[in-house]
């Protein structure tokens, strides 16, 4: 299904991450994978997947590291001459301001939370954009606290709305050169990131019980989805925030 595509995803941690289920997908359905690594600390873990999904590519990426940037697209230029997918699945609030309330907050923490959760989708677009010239497919990681109010996800739920919205205007915006942009909203996974969160196993319990399916959707699913928006048969479908929790979604 994806065969010859090229794909940078930027967000794995390890192997429960989100980013990882899609990678896995996305090198099932035959794409070539460019893969980022956060920090030092990281690239072990990193390492030993981009290993297991024989990626081409594996390049520091700290989204506030410009330099980072300008090399990792450098790079995917001189290896591949062209980019098909850019995968978003990365998020950050510095804890004093994701544990208090959103009223509560830091100026500082919310520009960080924004300039990480959010404008560094926007910037790895622009980045993406020419070398995307026979189209392509754009895609984040968003959540249902971004619609509803969701205790304890605090001031993540206005920036993840915030997410939302780039998302919608990134899609008009590129439509005309065939690149789409979408946003997969997949309800609580056990992810590094959201353990970070106040009580998220209470979160993931509620949620599992009011899930119609009685389930919570898993990484492997997630990828399943992002791989069909990858593909040409998708490539008409965009400016979506696509919900894939069971139906969680539609009972809160």
């Amino acid at each position: 299904m994806l065969q010859g595509k090229k794909a940078l995803i930027v967000g794995i941690a390890n192997d429960h991450s989100i980013a990882y289920g899609i990678a896995k997908a996305m090198h099932a359905a035959g794409a070539d994978l460019a893969l980022t690594s956060l920090n030092a600390k990281a690239l072990p873990y990193v390492q030993a997947l981009a290993t297991e999904l024989d990626a081409d590519i594996l390049a520091p990426l700290d989204v506030e590291n410009p330099a980072e940037q300008d090399a990792l697209f450098q790079e995917i230029h001189k290896k591949w001459g062209k980019l098909d997918i850019l995968v978003h699945s990365i998020a950050f609030c510095p804890k004093d301001d994701l544990y208090g309330r959103v009223v509560d907050t830091s100026a500082d923490g919310v520009a960080l939370a924004m300039d990480v959760s959010v404008h560094s989708f926007l910037r790895l677009i622009k980045a993406s954009e020419p070398l995307m010239c026979d189209g392509g497919a754009c895609m984040t990681v968003s959540y249902l606290g971004a619609d509803k109010v969701v205790e304890n996800y605090n001031i993540m739920g206005p920036v993840k709305a915030a997410l939302q919205s780039v998302t919608r205007y990134a899609a008009v915006e590129l439509g005309p050169k065939g690149i789409s942009v979408n946003a997969l909203s997949p309800g609580p996974i056990s992810t590094r990131a959201a353990n970070g969160l106040p009580e998220f196993d209470s979160l993931m319990k509620k949620a599992q019980d009011a899930t119609p399916t009685g389930r919570l959707t898993t990484i492997d699913e997630t990828g399943a989805f992002a791989a069909f928006l990858a593909s040409d048969a998708a490539r008409n479908i965009t400016g979506g925030v696509h919900m894939l929790d069971g139906g969680y979604s539609l009972r809160s």
